[in-house]
């Protein structure tokens, strides 16, 4: 069970229980409450092990995205010099070349930024669950450190 399932089976635990007449407050099994967030504390290394996963993916991702940058730049590098050796065709030689560096400059640039947008996407996504866990965890012990007093 995943650690929003956690928090929603909580949260329902929480708005279905009885509550005290005139505050705002409700009455939960302890237990049970104990029960779910131990099980929210095993489950939460996974979820950092996941955003972990996804920042590693992000890097392999922009190493490869350079990595092709490089290879399309060496090899434009390589039919730019094969072509200046023949002196009636140097000038469309340098202009092809410069259009193949561009293009793959361009296209490299596109990669990376758009290896960078997803990834930067999915760590939000885990970043917003996590905080949103957090604040729930910490509200859930507010809430019964209240019920003791």
């Amino acid at each position: 069970m995943n650690v929003l399932k956690l928090l929603e089976e909580l949260e329902d635990i929480i708005e279905n229980c009885s509550s005290v007449p005139f505050v705002q407050k409700v009455l939960v099994d302890k237990g049970e409450i104990l029960d779910i967030i131990k099980e929210i504390r095993i489950h939460l290394p996974d979820e950092i092990k996941q955003a972990q996963w996804i920042k590693e993916e992000r890097q392999r991702i922009l190493a490869e995205a350079q990595q092709e940058a490089d290879t399309i730049s060496e090899e434009a590098n390589k039919h730019i010099l094969s072509m200046v050796e023949q002196s009636e065709i140097t000038k469309l030689a340098n202009d092809q070349a410069e259009k193949i560096i561009t293009q793959a400059r361009d296209s490299a640039k596109e990669m990376r930024l758009g290896a960078k947008d997803y990834v930067d996407g999915l760590l939000e996504s885990v970043e917003l669950d996590l905080t949103d866990l957090i604040n729930t965890v910490r509200e859930n012990r507010n809430e019964l450190k209240g019920m003791k007093q």
